[in-house]
């Protein structure tokens, strides 16, 4: 049981990917961690950067592999100055765009490696750039680095102290480092800043769980799903979004811990009709739904 549920745990912290376009992200865990409270992890429109028009210089030979990708999702009949020959036609904010939207398809692909090699070439050419270095910093998290994953979260909020998104995913590599009191603080900060974030209320409310402050947990997440419901936060079909039964899940485990099982068993159920029905393991919704399975089982074994 515990190994099902340290399995689960990895799978699910609410990270916040920030890109030029809007999206969402589910909750992961950094794919190596000291640490044993690994637990947790919606994005901002990346910061505006100058528009020059001179060609940007060569950067290192060790990101060619990624220039090819982004001359062939551009356009066959362009070239990239990292292949060598500058994109002289373009303008500085549309060369550094491809280069960054070349970044985060790495990442997504799991190429944490050359995505990281990529910002920081961004980061070298345009430091003031904010959605470079909490980029770096969540793909420096996800692959276990965490003291460099704060040193940039640290510099992106230096930069701009009212991101909520990059307050939440500098709590997640507190809680990967074990410092739980200061991701509370964070947390909080980034409600603060954003209060219908309700992923950074989820981190919340299980940080408390995991202090054993279970009346503080419960209480968060009862807000929280609260304005999941006055948001009515739906997909496109008009089925609950996982959001909330992740919500459900996390509170009926509080509740499980608590001793109330009564309340767990109901919101366990709850959780179950909200979460998509989905054959892909690698979906947090897959996982959660196990996960709900074992702890029933856990409750109600002893009644059969």
């Amino acid at each position: 049981m515990t190994q099902n549920f340290d399995f689960f745990k990895r799978s699910l912290h609410t990270v916040n990917l920030y890109s030029r376009e809007n999206g969402m992200n589910l909750r992961m865990y950094p794919r190596q961690s000291t640490s044993s409270r690994r637990l947790r992890r919606v994005p901002l429109s990346s910061a505006t950067f100058a528009n020059r028009e001179q060609p940007m210089p060569l950067p290192k030979q060790s990101v060619h592999s990624q220039a090819l990708a982004i001359t062939q999702a551009s356009s066959a009949k362009w070239a990239h100055p990292l292949i060598g020959s500058p994109l002289t036609h373009l303008s500085q904010t549309e060369q550094e765009t491809l280069l960054r939207q070349q970044a985060l398809s790495d990442a997504q692909r799991g190429h944490y490696a050359e995505a990281i090699d990529l910002f920081t070439w961004l980061i070298n050419y345009n430091p003031e750039n904010v959605s470079s270095f909490n980029n770096r910093g969540l793909l420096y998290f996800q692959t276990g680095q965490f003291s460099q994953a704060l040193t940039d979260y640290n510099q992106a909020l230096r930069l701009n102290p009212r991101l909520a998104k990059v307050y939440n995913n500098r709590a997640n590599c507190y809680v990967a480092m074990g410092d739980l009191e200061a991701a509370i603080a964070d947390y909080e900060i980034s409600i603060d800043l954003d209060p219908i974030d309700i992923r950074a209320r989820l981190n919340l409310g299980i940080t408390f769980r995991d202090l054993e402050q279970y009346e503080a947990a419960i209480e968060t997440f009862d807000l929280a799903l609260q304005i999941s419901q006055f948001l009515n936060t739906t997909d496109f079909l008009g089925v609950p979004t996982s959001v909330e039964g992740h919500l459900y899940a996390e509170r009926g485990r509080t509740y499980h811990l608590w001793g109330d099982w009564n309340y767990a068993i109901s919101d366990y159920d709850h959780a179950l009709s909200r979460l998509p029905l989905t054959g892909y393991k690698a979906d947090a919704s897959y996982k959660l739904r196990f996960q709900i399975n074992d702890w029933l089982n856990e409750l109600l074994k002893p009644l059969r």
